[in-house]
């Protein structure tokens, strides 16, 4: 018995059990590699990617429940190696042979064997990383509330009024060229150009997601809620250039904590896992449907991300577990606020079903008296 509720698909052990194993496997090789002190500085990296990325975890259980079943499964395989592998090692790299002019071969030969001069590097690149997943990040959470549709508002003095604004076409990519715009006057002289382009290529990569989504969701199939082929690719698509944003800072941080390259991908891959389970368990306990905000709060912490890494453009710069924890704090707040309706909601259910069982009984007392005879 105790088995079978073990291998129930929303049981938690189903879900998370590989992130445990693989956290295991990865903390005994850095244990034997680099003693105590590594397994320490594995341990801090792996709740920074966790605590950094929960709200990429709860978009992902909201785009992945509109995909089909193959896809949610490509997303948590083969999304799995892109995540670890090509997001946390590859696509650093690749940064870093733009920022620096070397080749490919060049730049891991600097990660694996002179760590400190490869982070300088991704250091110096930051201003091209800030601008770009900033503006990209920002433009995911002005898409969700800027939308004249929307009717769920968890910031009643805020939300409806951006929901409003949504009557407006290309609003939101009117304030993020103007952003933009303002970000080339008024950072340093030698990152304007940089910066300018960078912002406004995450801007047209959003569009572009958008516009390839739409693009093969036909006309006809707009009450279908499943998305598959072309569609559910282009959201395959969306899903792993967000990850990639909330990682570009992740990646940057670390430098910050080890300057070990095996030590950071180690780290922050076994961090990926577990918001990848994390996104399984979102979504197959149907996390958003009964918290109400959680989605709202979810994207406020996207957007506050955002403007950090904009602030970082000017030297604004809170510590990495400060930045991770305003967006938990945001969405710990968001479910928060979800438990607090549903318990008011259903106590004032409870209150007019004892009302209607009092007043049926005063119905039914009244009918039993019988008027005397004269």
């Amino acid at each position: 018995m105790i088995m079978k509720h073990l291998l129930h698909s929303h049981h938690p052990f189903r879900i998370f059990w590989f992130s445990v194993l693989l956290t295991m496997a990865l903390g005994g090789l850095i244990f034997t590699q680099m003693g105590l002190n590594g397994l320490w500085l594995f341990a801090i990296l792996v709740i920074l990617e966790v605590t950094f990325s929960f709200d990429n975890a709860v978009i992902n259980s909201k785009v992945l429940a509109g995909m089909g079943q193959v896809w949610q499964k490509i997303f948590l395989t083969v999304g799995i190696f892109v995540a670890v592998f090509v997001v946390r090692f590859i696509l650093p790299i690749v940064i870093v042979m733009i920022a620096s002019g070397h080749g490919f071969m060049e730049v891991v030969d600097l990660a694996l064997h002179k760590p400190t001069e490869y982070g300088q590097i991704l250091h110096e690149a930051s201003p091209m990383i800030d601008a770009f997943g900033g503006a990209f990040l920002i433009m995911i959470g002005l898409s969700y509330f800027i939308d004249y549709n929307k009717r769920i508002h968890w910031m009643r003095h805020v939300e409806p009024w951006m929901a409003k604004a949504g009557r407006f076409e290309n609003f939101k990519v009117c304030i993020m060229l103007s952003v933009a715009a303002v970000l080339y006057f008024t950072v340093d002289a030698p990152h304007k150009s940089l910066v300018l382009i960078s912002a406004v290529l995450g801007i047209m990569l959003h569009i572009g997601l958008e516009l390839f989504g739409s693009f093969f969701h036909e006309d006809s199939a707009k009450s279908i809620k499943i998305k598959t082929g072309w569609a559910a690719f282009a959201s395959l698509l969306y899903l792993e250039v967000l990850d990639a944003s909330f990682s570009f800072d992740g990646v940057i941080g670390a430098f910050a904590i080890t300057n070990s390259v095996l030590l950071i991908v180690a780290g922050l891959g076994a961090g990926a896992i577990w918001v990848r389970s994390l996104t399984v368990y979102l979504l197959r306990t149907g996390a958003l449907s009964k918290y109400k905000y959680l989605e709202n709060g979810a994207h406020w912490a996207i957007m506050a991300l955002g403007m950090m890494m904009i602030a970082k453009l000017f030297q604004l710069e809170l510590p990495e577990w400060a930045t991770g924890g305003l967006g938990l704090l945001f969405v710990s707040l968001a479910v928060g606020s979800s438990i607090l309706e549903m318990r008011s909601i259903n106590l004032q259910e409870a209150a007019m079903t004892k009302l209607h069982q009092a007043e049926q009984k005063i119905k039914n007392g009244a009918s039993k008296i019988v008027p005397k005879k004269r």
